[in-house]
């Protein structure tokens, strides 16, 4: 499964991985995602959100 928002779209960025050695190897900062009930066209739905677009209130939640 993508790791993407479904709100705001924000996926992984990439960039290196440096020892103390110099070494260079590729890593991923992964977002903080949630997967979280919400209103989606009138229907509660399941849905991956990032923590900051819940913080923001761009999404509300289902309980």
């Amino acid at each position: 499964m993508a790791q993407r928002c479904d709100v705001c779209g924000k996926g992984p960025a990439f960039g290196n991985r440096i020892s103390h050695a110099h070494n260079v190897s590729r890593r991923r900062w992964l977002p903080n995602l949630t997967s979280t009930r919400t209103i989606v066209g009138g229907t509660p739905k399941r849905i991956r959100v990032c923590t900051r677009c819940l913080k923001a209130g761009k999404v509300t939640r289902v309980v």
